[in-house]
């Protein structure tokens, strides 16, 4: 292909500039070439050794030569080219090593990873400081001649065709700045080709400390009666030494282990709890900030087992988590042999850390610097990727965040990055490779690499899908949405970019059937990435409709109808790739049964809900107002001032021009506006100047005709999606109150309210109003309300 023969030929070219004398591996298809191989090497260096002579066979059609027993090594020609992978390429040049010492981390905590690539006469010698790094040295070279593996499994691998491969003059160390660069698949996602795909894109596995959900295992005598071990006393010094003798015997083994919290949110009466907590709240998760107390306690665990076996090299995890995410406020320095993994689960997991338009992602950036003074830089991050925790296998890219993130991870000093994954590519498609790739090197060109993956990956109909991811990406870096659910889907996909996604996919579609037959050996590859790219998009489009249909319409039927084919078409992802999807096929699939808060649970609420609109359970009487007048209430002056009984003055919003847009709520000083109740309030705009969460008292309010007769009988108000706690008003008058758990996880994930109203409806114009107090980050209805007869009423 075009692409390909490019890449050959700079390869070539950039090899001749560099010396006259480039040593060809293949010349015109043909080879003398021999890769060798120490005989005891281990399982990466080996596999460095087959993959060059895989890839340089599906590149120009020769294979390699592979010397890996002593007899071939014995037998090579002298003047033969080779390429000599790992510890043999040490063993023939020791100065290599010399080398690799000069650019590896001179003290590293966990592991110093390093490669060094040199052209020494006839051979091309790839090693490492380790196993692995012996692979990153092979990956390296196979990058330069442009092998790219952006997804795991096959349909992620771009080979290019090029029948010579040359190296010119080489001389390359590197080590990347963080010791822990990886993922794990959680959530029953698939992890097909994961290993491979992490090491060719210098990712490492088995890198870091533990660091799960384990303390409850060491405290379960110390529950206080009738507690629960979110109860515990943190700090105090016969916790430490309760837990002191448990772990005592793998301390002293030199084992790395997990003292991290439970997943939860901790209590403590303790005095000495109290006093270190001194009274502050974690914002996030709406709970005291127990993290001084908790590192009072791992200090003092830490110190007493050093003391005991001053020479282990033992390493003691935990999770800067829940409410110990917030860094400690007291003079402190954590005692060596821990680690802290911070894990910002409710940060907004969107923006990149100096997006203006997240404060909190500028937040949890300085969550990261003070972390990194206290831990003296012993902290790995632990994100999520797909940041969406809660979602629906559409694309949820993350390389906004990322690219600008990792610049501070490395200037934090810290030990690196562990990312919760599903590895759901459907939702983060170059995500992983992006990661990897910043990760080895967090100032290579995010840019340079996505222009050249379109060509690379999708051939043909590289213009349309550069202009389709482009799109995707656009609207999540430019959104204010912060929140990590599945309700910042139509906030994000709206019907103006579904419908451009569209159109870029029809002509990507068009592109590949006209250059059939013109492909050559990645034809197929082509057409599958644009098969898979439909079929994503057909779980959008399907998904994104059912969401309208309900939302905003307030026809389920619709909405049921389209979210079955969405799931159809989710399961058609998975058939085609299993790492396409998480949870949808095999062992522990989601199911109806699961509940709202997945996509199968959500198609069966809105089943649930059609049921009162239909006649089965109930009869639509009206669908109430799509806007509704809307205000902020910050001083909470809505009440006495009787908001819910005057009308809602809006001349400062009809004077906007461009009124409706995130704008003109975020610049509102505090009048009146007209908010949608299809989308969360602070998704629309309801932030402050900077960009802030809106939080506190907020009211809605409408009028509408109450068709004939309709009062007669019983009438029923239906909130299908609200957060927060409410207060309902109808004619001006307080008709009920709805308690709330908060945060919002605390909840049903149905997030409904169904109200009596009978007895305070008239004939003709009334007015509803609802007040809600929303605490946390985001807020308010996210699906249009109605008005129904429950049967028989």
């Amino acid at each position: 292909m075009r692409f390909s023969l490019i890449l050959a030929l700079f390869s070539l070219t950039a090899a001749h500039a560099a010396a006259q004398d480039a040593l060809k591996i293949v010349d015109d298809g043909k080879t003398a070439a021999v890769v060798v191989v120490d005989p005891k090497a281990g399982k990466w260096e080996k596999q460095a050794a087959t993959d060059i002579v895989k890839y340089v066979e599906l590149m120009s059609g020769a294979k390699l030569a592979l010397a890996d027993t002593d007899a071939a090594i014995a037998a090579l020609k002298p003047d033969a080219p080779q390429i000599v992978v790992g510890s043999a390429a040490l063993k023939a040049d020791p100065t290599l090593q010399a080398a690799l010492d000069k650019v590896a981390k001179k003290e590293p905590t966990l592991r110093a990873d390093a490669i060094a690539l040199r052209r020494a006469g006839n051979r091309v010698l790839l090693a490492g400081t380790n196993d692995d790094s012996h692979y990153y040295a092979a990956a390296e070279l196979l990058r330069r001649w442009g092998c790219r593996w952006y997804l795991p499994t096959d349909i992620g691998e771009v080979v290019p065709e090029a029948k010579t491969l040359a190296v010119g003059a080489l001389e390359h160390a590197y080590a990347p700045p963080f010791e822990v660069r990886n993922y794990w698949v959680s959530w029953n996602g698939s992890n097909d080709g994961q290993d491979e795909f992490m090491r060719r894109n210098f990712m490492n596995t088995g890198v870091g400390v533990p660091n799960g959900h384990a303390i409850g295992a060491y405290v379960q005598e110390l529950i206080p009666k009738g507690k629960t071990l979110f109860d515990i006393p943190i700090a105090e010094d016969a916790t430490a030494d309760h837990i002191v003798k448990k772990v005592a015997p793998r301390f002293a083994k030199g084992e790395a282990f997990s003292l991290g919290m439970e997943d939860g949110v901790y209590r403590s009466e303790s005095p000495l709890d109290k006093e270190l907590q001194a009274g502050l709240k974690d914002k996030y998760f709406m709970s005291a900030s127990l993290t001084d107390p908790f590192l009072a306690l791992y200090n003092k665990v830490a110190e007493r087992l050093v003391k005991q076996h001053p020479d282990s090299k033992s390493r003691i995890g935990f999770l800067a988590y829940g409410n110990l995410t917030i860094p400690p406020q007291r003079k402190i320095v954590a005692a060596k042999p821990l680690v802290a993994y911070l894990a910002a689960i409710d940060v907004d997991p969107i923006h990149g850390m100096d997006d203006p338009k997240s404060p909190a992602r500028g937040e949890y950036r300085d969550m990261l610097y003070r972390w990194s003074e206290v831990m003296q830089g012993r902290v790995v991050i632990y994100d999520y990727d797909q940041g969406m925790l809660v979602w629906r296998d559409v694309p949820n890219p993350a390389i906004a965040s990322i690219r600008q993130d990792v610049k501070h991870y490395r200037k934090a000093g810290i030990l690196g990055v562990s990312t919760e994954s599903r590895n759901a590519i459907a939702s983060v498609f170059l995500n992983l490779h992006v990661r990897g790739q910043l990760y080895w090197n967090p100032d290579a060109d995010v840019d340079a690499l996505l222009a050249e993956f379109y060509p690379a990956f999708y051939g043909p109909a590289a213009g349309p899908m550069a202009a389709y991811w482009t799109a995707i990406l656009k609207a999540w870096e430019d959104s204010v949405v912060t929140e990590h659910e599945h309700f910042v889907i139509p906030a994000i996909y709206t019907p103006e970019l579904v419908a451009k996604l569209r159109a870029s996919l029809a002509e990507a579609e068009k592109a590949v059937e006209g250059a059939k037959g013109k492909g050559g050996r990645q034809e197929k590859q082509f057409a599958d990435r644009v098969r898979f790219a439909r079929l994503g998009f057909n779980v959008l489009e399907q998904y994104t409709a059912m969401v309208r249909a309900a939302a905003t319409d307030v026809d389920y039927k619709a909405a049921v109808a389209a979210g079955e084919k969405g799931l159809a078409a989710r399961i058609e992802l998975a058939k085609m790739n299993p790492t396409f999807t998480t949870r949808v096929v095999g062992v522990a699939a989601e199911t109806k049964d699961n509940g709202p808060a997945w996509f199968p649970g959500e198609v069966e609420q809105y089943r649930a809900l059609a049921a009162f609109t239909d006649g089965t359970k109930g009869t639509l009487v009206a669908k109430l107002p799509l806007e509704w007048a809307f205000r902020r209430d910050p001083h909470d002056t809505g009440v006495v001032s009787r908001w819910a009984t005057k009308p809602a003055d809006l001349t400062w919003w009809k004077a906007r021009k461009d009124a409706g847009s995130v704008d003109s709520h975020r610049e509102n000083p505090g009048h009146w506006a007209l908010l949608r109740t299809d989308v969360y309030m602070q998704a629309q705009g309801v932030v402050s100047p900077d960009y802030h969460s809106y939080t506190g008292v907020a009211w809605y309010r409408t009028d509408f005709d109450l068709p004939a007769g309709a009062e007669k009988g019983k009438v029923h108000v239906r909130f299908p999606g609200m957060f927060n706690e409410a207060w309902l008003y109808v004619n001006g008058n307080l008709v009920k109150h709805r308690p709330y758990a908060e945060p919002w996880w605390l909840s049903d994930y149905k997030f409904e309210w169904d109200v009596d109203v009978t007895e305070h409806l008239k004939p003709g114009t009334n007015a509803i109003a609802v007040r809600v107090n929303n605490p946390h980050h985001f807020g308010g209805m996210f699906r249009r309300p109605f008005l129904y007869r429950p049967e028989g009423k």
